[in-house]
Formats: structure tokens, sequence, C-alpha cells
């Protein structure tokens, strides 16, 4: 009998029988407030019935239509539509399935298109598993550790991370600026240097936001320089933190978006858009693959866009996320383990941090553990374990946002008290 790797670690002991909305259903049919959202991934809630129809609708249709070999209206209609509210100027779409294969054709594309070998990535930041993009990761060993050796020719520069830096937010930014420019005059020479690739929130590295102001700098120096800003927008895109994208506070563009995770509510597609000026120096042959863009996954992101603007999501994301932080904000005042409430929008992160200012990965694993028991299914993230995330569905309500920080603090006591 096979059975699952046993590396696969399980966060939860759940075995999901259905999903319906904000909520999972165990095969005992035990209800479960679910705020991992399959890390980010069902933006519209489990099962929404506008995806549904439209994905039951394709694959009585058309399931699969290679796009380099035949095209169809699903992708068609899908490109013209992202169009809408992708970043201007950014008019050029290439599809494939995973965040990790979107990184590795962006890192593909920016090293093309400038002829420069040099990729500038940031401490903590975590852009997949495959080889490349583990080359660009550093959120944790794990992903690195036994592969060597990675790719050459990446550069990790501090991230302003204030809080782990003990800094203020403006200090964190000066320092990790000056520390920018340090690697472009000891690591990478702006001449070599082909991109510079940034989550607008770190994901795995700890839920911590980019400040708008480390971004603009970070604009600043691509200009200078001629690299291209890279945004991975995997986790942060389509309403996740408030806004439809993640870099958009700081009013900044990046030449380069990737995006995953919740575009399909679930199916698997990702995408990298760019400028036709940018898009048209890759090399031919060097984009392609077998299942992107499949026909299925692409009418689900139809269906995913019309209820985010139909029902108003992004707004939505930003007013419960801001009712679920300060519920998180009370509850850590009752709690100094949590040294740390961040996040934008229904991207929330609880840092957990012992008396000597280390952190404090056992107690946060034991308020993820007894939130499970209680009927709430969230996450830990950040190189030590120590960050609890919440991840909701964009169509979380206020009754099921203050239910989730009721149980949180119910959590909290049982954690605390070992």
């Amino acid at each position: 009998m096979a059975e699952l790797s046993p590396i696969l670690k399980q966060a939860t002991q759940v075995v999901a029988a259905r999903g319906e909305g904000a909520y999972i259903y165990d095969e005992d049919d035990r209800r479960y407030l679910d705020f991992t959202a399959g890390i980010g991934v069902t933006s519209t809630g489990h099962c929404h019935p506008r995806v549904v129809a439209a994905a039951q609708e394709q694959v009585a249709t058309l399931i699969h239509g290679q796009y380099t070999t035949v095209m169809h209206r699903p992708l068609l209609r899908l490109t013209e539509r992202l169009g809408d509210v992708l970043p201007e100027g950014l008019d050029r779409l290439f599809y494939v399935n995973s965040g990790s294969e979107a990184v590795e054709a962006a890192l593909r594309l920016a090293r093309q298109a400038t002829g420069r070998q040099n990729v500038i990535v940031f401490q903590g930041s975590f852009h997949g598993r495959t080889m490349g993009a583990a080359s660009l990761t550093t959120s944790g060993v794990k992903i690195r550790a036994g592969i060597g050796p990675l790719m050459p020719g990446v550069a990790v520069s501090p991230f302003p991370y204030a809080y782990r830096l003990g800094m203020s937010e403006a200090d964190a930014v000066a320092y990790a600026l000056r520390e920018l420019d340090y690697q472009l005059a000891t690591v990478t020479s702006p001449q070599d240097t082909a991109a510079v690739f940034v989550e607008p929130v770190l994901g795995e590295g700890g839920y911590v936001p980019v400040p708008d102001a480390f971004l603009q700098g970070v604009r600043e120096r691509a200009d200078q320089h001629g690299f291209l800003l890279v945004a991975d927008e995997v986790q942060t895109g389509f309403g996740r933190t408030g806004t439809f994208w993640g870099h958009e506070p700081s009013g900044i563009r990046p030449d380069v978006l990737i995006t995953a995770k919740g575009l399909a509510s679930g199916f698997p597609l990702s995408a990298v858009a760019a400028p036709s000026a940018v898009m048209e120096k890759a090399w031919p042959g060097s984009q392609g693959g077998t299942y992107g863009g499949n026909a299925v996954s692409c009418a689900a992101a139809l269906a995913t866009l019309d209820v985010i603007q139909e029902e108003g999501l992004v707004e939505n994301a930003a007013r419960m996320g801001e009712r679920l932080r300060l519920g998180l904000e009370k509850v850590a005042e009752a709690n100094q383990v949590i040294g740390d409430v961040r996040g934008r929008g229904l991207m929330l992160g609880n840092e957990f941090t012992a008396a000597d200012g280390t952190p404090d990965g056992a107690t946060a694993a034991r308020a993820q553990q007894a939130a499970a028991r209680n009927g709430l299914l969230l996450l830990t993230c950040g190189p030590e374990g120590n960050v609890v995330r919440m991840i909701p569905p964009l169509v979380v309500n206020g009754e099921q946002v203050d239910n989730a920080v009721s149980l949180w603090a119910a959590s909290m006591e049982e954690a605390v008290a070992g």
C-alpha cells in the first residue's frame, strides 16, 4: 500500500470532506472556520457558486486546450479582463500553473530582457521551491538545505523588518536602503544586475509588510541603474491586502508582476505580466508549458474576477482586515508572549516572542494546535515558526471575524497555560 511522503508535515489532523464559504467540514461534519484559505488560495471562499458553475460548464466543453497548440476563449477572455486590473503598461501575459513556475519564468525573462545575470532578493523572502526559485528564497533554511549548489548570481539584501531589528519603521527603511546600496557597491554591480524581486508583504518570512518608503526607494534605484523591479504578488495579489495588488499603497509601478494563489479560487493557475517592451525580449522557446493557461482554470479565474468585483471583496478585505487586526491586538494586549501584530488587509501575523526577546516558536505552535481543536484553522510561518498567520477568504464577514477572535483568545489561554 502506498502512503504520502513522511516529510509532508500536516498543520492539522483534519480530513476535509467539503467546504463552503469560510468553513471546512470534516468527515464527521464538524465545522471549522478556515483562516488558512488553502494558504491564501480560496479567495472567494470554498466552492463559491459562481466559480463552481463556471468550472462545471467548462469541464463539459473543453478541459485542456494546450495554449501553444490551440487557443481557447477562456484564456483570451481572461487575458483581456486582467488588462483591466493590472498596473498600467503591463500589457503582456504568460501563464503557468504555480507560483514557483511563475517566479522561474520571471527570472528567465529578467535575465534575457536585460542581458544581465544577477538578481537581488531580500532577507526572509519566499519565492518557491524549484531550483531557481529556491535560490531566491531565504525565508528558512528548510527550502535551501541539502540541495546545493544553488543557482549563482543571487545577492541577498536586508529587509526593513522593524520589529526584528528593534528599530522604528523609518530607521529600518533607511538602514535597508543603505544596505541595498552597499550590495550594489560590493556584491553585484548595477551593470550586472538584471532585477530585484520583492514581496509586498513577506509571506513565509513572517507576514511583514514592506514599508511604502522602502518600495519607493527600490523603485528609484531600479530606474537609476536600469534593472527591473519584479513584484512577487503570488500571495498578496487579488485583493488579499485590501487593495487589488499589494504594492499599490506605495504608488510605484513594477516592471514585472507575478500572480497566482487567489487568481482562480483553488484551480492551479499563475501568470507573469510585463510591458510589451520587456516581454518581447524573451528568447524564442523560453516560454511554454503543457498545462499553462488550462481552460478550466481560466474559466474559474474569470468567475473569480466577477465575484471579487461584483461583491466588493477588495473593499471587504480592507474592512474585515481592520476589524480582525483590532481584535488580534486586544488578544495580544492580554498575552505578552505576542510581541507584534501586523499585516495588511486579510493577511495578518501574530509574532510570538519570549521574555528575553528571542522567537518563541513553541508557544506559537501550541496556540495554532489549540485553535484547530477549538474549530479555527491557522498556520504558522517565519524562520523560527513563531508567527501565527491568519488568511481568511475575502468573503469573510464580521460575525466570522469576531468568532475567530474569540476562538483565538481561548486558544491563547490554553497555549500559555502549557
